[in-house]
């Protein structure tokens, strides 16, 4: 018997507790209205959901701040420019979202008078909203019904229901229970009550089941067994790259180039490297010839689908007759003004710290 065909009367159990635990214990987060507050800014949840895919609370509250004081409507970022936007936006990673959070701004501004659109279907035609994205903005900005499943949500109805099948083939089951257990009214808070309860007392690990109020109905926590759902198959090795950043360095700038707008860290101010990706290691290939002196330590980052491992390559002196291509110079005492990803960012403190030891 799936877990949707054990699914009874309960159900309603389940949200109105749930919902009377959020209405202590929501988070305070500077996108939300805390229950009987009334709903939040559209834009406030668009931006924070667009930041919020595949990041932490933690990691986002900093960004929601900077973007939100920077750009406080849609109108306003969608007239920012695409350079302003991605350095506010480095080291926050997966960087396509920075790119779509601008795309999709600037159609919201001149198709939609500036206005986010309500439903699930809408909202689902604009830049980067996928499925999940336009359930958690309709339910949670405009109170529609919708149903919302992230990671945290997705530990928390497969332990409700002790789903065995493993993820990613669980899905459909996951969000049919999710379904079925999702109000008709108070959609957002339920949703945004399910996200808390995932992040807190049903973590990954530790889970405090003692105090959880569905407990009661929790077929993994009745049992002892939380941890051991959701049930996943082993993880892959992630592959490992290599490949050479070249640090040009002219009295006290350093050159910086923008990256295409396709690809890894695509549209972001960087330093040139070699080529690598993904898929392959860098090619070793020098921009130009000069006196190139490598670092005698890699920089190593890991990426969603694999690790990198990058040599540095250090030359301050640039023959006459070299074209450095599009780019330029950038200043060495404001260069954490520049934008750059993570990973150049710990190039630069390698070679930086280089120069003071």
């Amino acid at each position: 018997m799936s877990a949707v065909q054990q699914i009874d009367q309960k159900t309603g159990d389940i949200a109105a507790l749930l919902l009377a635990h959020y209405d202590v214990h929501a988070r305070d987060l500077p996108w939300r209205k805390l229950p009987g507050q009334g709903l939040p800014d559209p834009y406030n949840v668009w931006l924070s959901e667009i930041m919020l895919q595949q990041t932490t609370v933690a990691a986002v509250g900093p960004y929601f701040r900077k973007f939100a004081q920077t750009w406080p409507d849609f109108a306003a970022l969608g007239a920012a420019d695409e350079a302003d936007v991605m350095a506010a936006w480095a080291g926050l990673g997966y960087y396509a979202r920075a790119r779509n959070l601008l795309k999709c701004a600037r159609v919201i501004t001149s198709d939609y008078g500036g206005q986010l659109p309500d439903t699930e279907a809408k909202l689902l035609k604009l830049p980067g909203i996928g499925p999940y994205t336009a359930a958690a903005i309709s339910a949670i900005a405009f109170d529609r019904r919708a149903v919302v499943v992230d990671a945290n949500i997705e530990r928390v109805v497969s332990r409700l229901y002790a789903i065995d099948t493993p993820l990613p083939a669980a899905k459909a089951e996951i969000w049919a229970a999710t379904d079925a257990i999702t109000p008709d009214v108070a959609a957002g808070d339920f949703a945004q009550a399910m996200m808390d309860l995932g992040a807190g007392i049903c973590s990954v690990r530790n889970p405090s089941c003692m105090i959880c109020p569905l407990l009661v109905h929790c077929a993994a926590g009745q049992a002892g067994m939380a941890e051991a759902y959701p049930l996943k198959p082993p993880k892959k090795a992630k592959p490992h790259r290599t490949g050479t950043a070249y640090w040009v360095q002219q009295g006290d700038a350093v050159w910086l180039v923008t990256r295409g707008g396709k690809g890894m860290l695509g549209g972001m101010r960087a330093l040139p490297d070699d080529g690598w990706s993904a898929r392959q290691d860098g090619d070793g290939v020098e921009p130009f010839e000069a006196d190139w002196q490598i670092l005698p330590r890699s920089v190593a980052h890991v990426f969603t689908h694999f690790t990198l491992s990058l040599d540095i390559a250090v030359t301050a002196t640039v023959p006459a007759d070299i074209e450095l291509g599009e780019g330029g110079y950038w200043p060495l005492k404001s260069l954490d003004k520049a934008g750059l990803p993570t990973l150049f960012s710990k190039v630069a403190k390698a070679v930086m710290a280089r120069g003071e030891s």
